[in-house]
């Protein structure tokens, strides 16, 4: 028989760390005597970072009294406290090799049932003091696991643990946490998962996102879909040179350059809303410097075309636009992006402002090569006509769908713009315009702006009942930090690292969305502590190489792990937690 063995809360708290500030509740302490559990949480207990814990289908987590000798055994350590995990329950059974998501006990006066294992965190190993514990968790097969609330009540420490009913499919916690997190994900153990009703909806999300990757034999260059989302691998590693064989204006700011092969023979196909990294040497003294510029022609042409914006400070769009002739060449990265249009049947929304435009004229373009029978909305703000791009070649391709609706805005028309030809209306692109048009609840949107506009559509669609799953966005500059539980002050500019290391300098760093290139030194670490200590903008959750919060396209160059990732990323992708340069590199951040 299982026994509760204590229960432990604990209120979120701040805690130093790394010279930030964490907000955390995994600092857990035994209570004596009973405590009502409710359907969102024990009572007294809280969690910091509410994305990642917390909610009903995590409620309650538990952790074992085997699973704490092992690792009393592993680390060499006898200071062990009940809550030491962040567990609410330490129970002495219930191990995570036995016990099956779906499966429901009674304790005390309260009934749970298991719904997903713990989620690979940072702040267990904080709490620890043992930074690679997130992934000692999955790799030792222990990460304890989660109930949700059936039946509201008190338990107490001492209650015993009656196993009322048994999961469908008799997956283990262990096996569940295995099929997400370790190389392989077998076909068959994915449809199982997904049989199971109990099983949380994040976890059912990221295994139909494997499921839809699956072909029986996975291989580690595919990277993990569960985890985040994937691309296919580029056409080629770093830069190849390749020739301008056109330039054309667009806009009053916005040109185009048309690239051939220097070899003449076809360029490998790009998907649509893909784009290019373009490496430039402005200052012959200076580092290069390293932009990516969306592809905005027809998607499997022989060539690409980029589309530039002359930005009034710009390095690489003044350069270009100051210097690039048919017939010189360019360095180009290959195809890369997960901004990519989806092959279904549902209608697709296009939204875009300015030079936003240029990833979802690629899937215009596309979509017309097909002649797609799919709806097809065309939604694009502009000042006016005069900084109106590619309007006549919207207007062909619209043509082209013969389900295919446009919509324009122009905030500021010209005397010379003509409503009902040139524009739809006057006046911006806002939630009240996107509500009357009353766009299809199961449209698939793609949305490419400055960030108000990218913000402002994402809320207006959703207000018009477009799941967030259903809207899609582009983003130029450097992306939103994910940093979960740091309490985030302002932002700084990213910015050469304010301490030097001594030493030698290893290869160059490039964070090409943030315009920067510094020299790596051992004592950063990994990629990840060197773009901190540049305040560019990251992502990460584990930091330990298992939930691939970090992946970041790697433009070029190479890199080494260490420790080595649970698995590894896809091909053309770096885990930044966990890598350093072996080479001059530039990571799409």
């Amino acid at each position: 028989m299982a026994t509760l063995v204590s229960v432990n809360v604990g209120m979120p708290k701040d805690v130093a760390w790394r010279g930030t500030t964490v907000r955390t509740g995994i600092w857990k302490q035994p209570v004596t005597g009973p405590v009502t559990v409710r359907r969102l949480n024990l009572d007294g207990d809280g969690q910091g970072d509410l994305a990642g814990h917390g909610g009903e289908q995590r409620a309650v987590l538990v952790y074992q009294l085997e699973s704490y000798r092992h690792w009393q055994q592993y680390m060499k350590r006898d200071d062990f406290v009940h809550g030491q995990f962040g567990e609410n329950f330490t129970v002495d059974g219930l191990a995570d090799d036995e016990v099956c998501i779906g499966d429901r006990y009674g304790i005390g006066e309260a009934v749970f049932e298991v719904t997903q294992p713990r989620v690979t965190c940072y702040r267990v190993g904080l709490r620890l003091g043992e930074p690679q514990m997130a992934a000692l968790l999955v790799s030792h097969h222990r990460p304890g696991f989660y109930m949700r609330v059936l039946t509201e009540g008190r338990v107490r420490a001492g209650d015993e643990i009656v196993k009322i009913a048994s999961g469908s499919e008799t997956m283990t916690v262990a096996e569940i946490d295995a099929l997400l997190y370790l190389p392989g994900h077998p076909r068959q153990g994915l449809e199982r998962a997904l049989r199971i009703p109990a099983l949380s909806p994040g976890w059912q999300t990221s295994f139909r996102a494997l499921l839809a990757d699956a072909d029986g034999d996975s291989q580690s260059e595919s990277g993990n879909s569960g985890l985040t989302i994937t691309a296919p691998p580029p056409a080629w590693p770093g830069f190849r040179p390749q020739e301008i064989v056109g330039i054309e204006p667009e806009s009053a700011s916005i040109f185009s350059l048309t690239l051939a092969s220097v070899d003449h023979e076809p360029l490998p196909a790009a998907l649509p809303g893909q784009y290019l990294g373009i490496r430039l040497q402005p200052d012959p003294q200076g580092p290069p410097v390293i932009r990516n510029y969306s592809l905005s022609g027809r998607p499997g042409a022989e060539t690409y075309r980029i589309s530039v914006k002359q930005e009034p400070h710009g390095v690489a769009s003044t350069y270009l636009r100051q210097h690039a002739r048919v017939g010189d060449t360019l360095d180009v990265a290959a195809p890369r992006g997960t901004f990519l249009l989806k092959d279904a049947d549902t209608p697709v929304l296009l939204l875009s402002a300015g030079v936003g435009a240029t990833p979802v004229l690629a899937m215009l373009q596309a979509l017309a090569a097909q002649r797609s029978p799919r709806t097809v909305w065309w939604l694009h703000a502009a000042r006016d006509g005069a900084n109106h791009p590619f309007a006549e070649e919207t207007r062909t391709l619209l043509a082209r769908l013969p389900a295919s609706r446009s919509f324009i805005f122009y905030s500021a028309p010209r005397d010379t713009d003509r409503p009902g030809v040139d524009y739809t209306s006057a006046g911006r692109l806002e939630l009240e315009r996107v509500r009357d048009l009353q766009p299809p609840q199961d449209a698939d949107a793609y949305i490419c702006g400055p960030d108000t506009f990218m913000k402002d559509m994402t809320e207006a669609l959703a207000a018009c009942g477009l799941s967030a799953s259903r809207i899609h966005i582009e983003i130029f500059g450097a992306r939103s930090a994910i940093t979960p539980g740091v309490v985030a002050g302002p932002a700084p500019a990213p910015h050469q690292p304010a301490r030097v290391p001594g030493g030698r300098a290893g290869p160059s760093v490039s964070f090409t969305r943030s315009g920067l290139t510094t020299p790596w030194h051992p004592e950063y670490g990994t990629l990840l502590e060197l773009a901190e200590a540049c305040d560019v903008p990251v992502r990460w959750s584990c930091r330990t190489g298992v939930c691939h919060t970090c992946e970041t396209a790697l433009v070029t160059g190479s890199v080494g792990y260490s420790p080595e990732p649970v698995e590894l990323p896809a091909e053309g992708s770096a885990l930044i937690c966990c890598s350093t340069p072996t080479a001059d590199i530039g990571l799409d951040l």
